[in-house]
């Protein structure tokens, strides 16, 4: 298999882009963090005033930024209309409204298809990243892996992250973003039927690399 595409999904903190980013960047294949996008997307909208909470708005919107991802893994970029967006993105009113942003199915439909052709143009292949890759954007991928963590775990992990916030409203936040993406109707956070569950609970980031190394090293071997 000279090419293989790698799809990593899960809920926040159970260590999906430290993971990603390694393991493409071990492998020598291209890296997609759509988590970013998504991000992108939302940064967008909330710069240019529009109301996120009216999915219609959203909807009427979603066609006009161009966001532009750089699949380098020890460097990945993210562009919105030109603008480098990569601090922008990971702010906390972003991080509070990109759920909202991310159910409205015209957004999906947009995303998905920006991830699927970065995905197809990968010339060696890819490790993308994200809530529903496995399952709706790339459902025919060489390897499914879903990595879950406790609540604890990765309120701890996040808190680190956020340079010393409050573990407990972080788990509360984790927990809130679970439910949303879990239920929203267009494209849940879900495991695939065919995906290998990888708990990092107990795990070293380091332990949870080569975990996933082997795996596509198995799959290719496979091959």
């Amino acid at each position: 298999m000279e090419s293989v595409i790698v799809a990593i999904d899960g809920p926040s903190g159970t260590g999906k882009s430290s993971t990603s980013k390694a393991v493409a960047a071990k492998l020598g294949l291209s890296y997609l963090d759509t988590g970013a996008q998504y991000r992108a997307i939302t940064w967008w909208m909330i710069t240019n005033g529009v109301d996120v909470d009216d999915a219609d708005v959203v909807a009427s919107a979603a066609g006009k930024p161009t966001i532009v991802s750089g699949t380098d893994p020890s460097h990945p970029t993210i562009t919105v209309d030109g603008v480098d967006a990569s601090g922008p993105i990971r702010t906390q009113e972003v991080t509070s409204k990109v759920s909202a942003v991310s159910a409205v199915p015209e957004v999906r439909t947009r995303i998905t298809e920006l991830q699927r052709s970065i995905a197809a143009s990968a010339e060696h292949g890819i490790v993308v990243e994200g809530r529903d890759i496995g399952t709706t954007v790339l459902p025919d991928a060489d390897l499914k892996i879903f990595l879950t963590a406790s609540p604890e775990a990765r309120a701890a992990r996040r808190s680190g992250e956020l340079k010393g916030a409050d573990v407990h409203a972080t788990r509360e936040a984790l927990i809130k973003r679970d439910a949303a993406d879990s239920s929203r109707k267009t494209s849940p956070l879900a495991k695939a039927d065919d995906a290998v569950e990888v708990d990092t609970t107990q795990l070293t980031l380091q332990q949870v690399i080569e975990c996933v190394v082997t795996l596509v090293e198995e799959k290719r071997a496979a091959a």
